[in-house]
């Protein structure tokens, strides 16, 4: 139940691939500094949706560990107003190298409910190991957190994948390694409370826990321009479905080119 919630906040983890050693190094050309993001999240029961909270997500460039990184932070809450269901308080922080776009250190601040988390990981990608709160672990090359994931998968160039392929992604969480991987849809417009735009459009292999049921049940959308902007996930769980939407943003560094028409 507790890492299913906490990804109702952060279901774009799906967006991110990761082929082979070769690709561990990537060239950012999709964001900058002082990107904000703002996402509402819904959720429908009995064909009514409900806004249940937010996420943000912002990037600043600074010098950590000596080295040039970017610093992302993601906030995820309800509202007020759904808190006495399941109140949720969540911070995850990354620090991505940016010459690499791999994870240096990963924060987890977690409220959930009545449940209570914090763990701090050091990414020693060259030794092929992470070290959290917990102890050690063997990662894999290419390994990603699930902000990091984010941030790497919106400078993916799509021209090199058809509609059906598979893009694996190897994912840290929780000191445990995931196998995922993001079927590409193709293209489409598509339309939110923002307006309609022209979007990429992908379907993730989910893990399967007590809200999601694993498989490719879920759709994302992202903005077809050079930002990459997540603009809207669907996916049912157990009992209803969740939507997330982008509903603001500031300090894009690509033109929204996207935009066919705004609401």
């Amino acid at each position: 139940m507790k890492k299913s919630l906490t990804l109702i906040f952060f279901l774009f983890i799906a967006i991110c691939s990761s082929r082979a050693q070769s690709m561990c190094r990537s060239n950012n050309f999709a964001f900058g500094d002082g990107e904000q993001l703002t996402f509402k999240v819904y959720y429908n029961l009995s064909f009514i949706w409900v806004g249940a909270g937010k996420a943000t997500f912002t990037s600043h460039f600074v010098h950590y560990k000596n080295r040039p990184t970017w610093h992302v932070v993601g906030k995820g809450r309800t509202f007020s107003s759904y808190d006495w269901i399941f109140k949720v308080r969540d911070r995850y922080e990354s620090y991505i190298d940016t010459t690499t776009m791999q994870p240096l250190t990963f924060i987890r601040k977690v409220r959930e409910g009545d449940y209570r988390k914090y763990n701090k990981v050091n990414f020693y990608q060259d030794r092929e190991k992470a070290v959290s709160e917990n102890g050690t672990i063997k990662i894999p090359s290419c390994v990603q957190d699930v902000i990091s994931a984010i941030y790497r998968a919106r400078n993916i160039d799509f021209s090199k994948y058809h509609v059906g392929d598979k893009i694996p992604l190897k994912l840290y969480l929780d000191d445990e390694i995931y196998d995922i991987y993001i079927r590409y849809m193709g293209k489409e417009k598509i339309e939110t409370h923002l307006g309609e735009f022209n979007a990429i459009k992908f379907k993730p292999l989910l893990i399967k826990g007590t809200i999601f049921e694993g498989g490719e049940k879920m759709d994302v959308w992202v903005s077809d321009d050079k930002n990459r902007l997540p603009l809207r996930v669907n996916s049912p769980i157990s009992v209803g479905s969740v939507k997330v939407d982008l509903v603001g943003f500031k300090n894009l560094r690509n033109s929204f080119s996207s935009v066919i028409e705004w609401d």
